[in-house]
């Protein structure tokens, strides 16, 4: 498969979460056509814009087609795709994340959960304006139930705070209601009785817990490893489910790291960043990385250095990446 290939299915599913419609795609056409028009000037003749504008539909009609059998994949349509959903349960996790509950109040069935998917969330900011964003489901579903995890965005070094996950956790509480799209995702896990070996940093750790949740529910014999990296116990959010979700499927713990210790660490526990040259990795392994980039450069590179080759590790980057 081709970057080309890679990049036009990760920006459709973007899309499809969405709700993009082909309509939409003139709309589009229109702003960047006057932007390097604009930033051109007189080097714009108009042969240089009809390559441009060709350029542009020539990718538009390819994500418009990949996107309409996504839609038909799924059985819906761009209308079709935002639920409303009723909170009936607000846990808090850490500090800093809190864990949502909630319940399908559309008639409608919706699919489960597969544990590899985002979902869409969309809510109304103080200005009025709509704001998305995306999350992890942290447990495998029943198809009424949707759970997921939100870290609070503090600001740093003049940077505003996350205005969408303030907003969660400061207003939404047990009772309200939410709109969520359905489910879609690029990062998919492969159905194999290979070993599994999960590696997360902070709350990076959503998507993973969704994996063993969904292996322990499906009653599977996989052997599933997972190597986590945390600021400290506090922060380490999601910690009672992932540490329940692997004692059923192999009567153990995930490793930890934590990049301040604080007093006496468990067995599984470590200080410093996360270093996995000491790690005993299962033979013919599938890996799966989340976090921020810099933590699954390292990672990775790691793995290719022990020989697992590149195409056995999948990650998962929250926010844009490379």
């Amino acid at each position: 498969m081709t970057f080309q290939t890679i990049l036009l299915k990760r920006v459709a599913l973007k899309h499809i979460s969405l709700g993009v419609r082909p309509n939409q795609y003139t709309i589009v056409h229109e702003n960047p056509m006057w932007a390097i028009v604009d930033v051109l000037g007189d080097a714009a003749t108009p042969e240089v814009a009809a390559v441009w504008d060709e350029v542009y539909w020539l990718m538009a009609n390819l994500l418009i087609n990949k996107e309409r059998g996504l839609y038909s994949a799924v059985d819906l349509n761009p209308d079709e795709i935002w639920r409303t959903w009723g909170v009936v349960e607000r846990r808090k996790e850490t500090a800093d994340t809190v864990a949502f509950v909630v319940k399908r109040t559309n008639p409608r069935p919706t699919n489960q959960s597969l544990p590899e998917p985002y979902v869409s969330l969309k809510m109304i900011m103080k200005g009025g304006v709509h704001q998305l964003r995306q999350h992890s489901p942290t447990a495998v579903d029943d198809g009424d139930h949707r759970q997921f995890a939100v870290k609070r965005v503090r600001g740093i070094q003049r940077a505003p705070d996350g205005e969408m996950s303030n907003l969660l956790h400061d207003t939404v509480k047990v009772g309200d209601r939410v709109q969520l799209a359905a489910l879609f995702g690029d990062v998919v896990l492969n159905y194999s009785n290979r070993p599994l070996v999960l590696a997360s940093a902070g709350i990076g750790l959503t998507p993973m817990e969704g994996m063993p949740s969904h292996k322990v529910k499906s009653h599977t014999h996989r052997k599933v490893q997972l190597l986590h990296a945390d600021g400290d116990s506090g922060s380490y959010a999601l910690r009672r489910q992932v540490e329940d979700s692997l004692a059923q499927l192999n009567e153990g713990k995930p490793d930890v790291w934590f990049e301040r210790a604080e007093g006496n660490l468990e067995r599984n526990e470590n200080s410093g960043y996360m270093n996995i040259d000491n790690v005993d990795l299962p033979e013919d392994a599938e890996y799966y990385l989340c976090g921020p980039l810099a933590f699954m450069k390292l990672v990775r590179s790691a793995l290719i250095a022990r020989g697992i080759p590149a195409k056995d590790i999948q990650y998962e980057v929250f926010g844009p990446d490379l």
